[in-house]
């Protein structure tokens, strides 16, 4: 049986040396932590996506800046497809309105939350990335 895929965002926020991750507020993974992101919706470009789930999510406008990768990673009911970008906000304070909490990470506290399986893998190789 072929699973369905869903398609979606992230925007790994950087500032300096510090990550933005966030706590998923609801939903089967809730309590999990990721890059906030969403889906893409139809006619959409990942960009775009992007800068829309971030506006609703955290009241923030962001730049979204060079592509990471993208991450396909298998669930049991599903199959996502994730595209990572890079991003930094151009204008806003990073409100939490659909998560349970956030927290800016440094690549040495980069492993101090519990990640989502799909955002783990993204997770080592920015840790790669930072280190440059």
């Amino acid at each position: 049986m072929e699973r369905k895929t869903i398609e979606v965002v992230a925007a790994v926020i950087r500032d300096n040396d510090k990550i933005f991750a966030t706590q998923r507020g609801y939903g089967e993974f809730k309590g999990g932590w990721e890059f906030p992101g969403g889906k893409i919706e139809k006619n959409e470009v990942p960009q775009q996506a992007l800068i829309r789930e971030i506006k609703e999510e955290l009241d923030t406008e962001i730049e979204v800046n060079d592509l990471i990768d993208i991450v396909e990673y298998d669930y049991p009911t599903f199959h996502l497809k994730m595209h990572c970008f890079w991003a930094s906000v151009k204008k806003g304070n990073l409100v939490l309105k659909e998560h349970e909490a956030a927290k800016w990470l440094t690549k040495e506290t980069l492993y101090s939350v519990e990640w989502l399986p799909a955002d783990l893998g993204l997770v080592e190789m920015i840790e790669r990335l930072m280190a440059k």
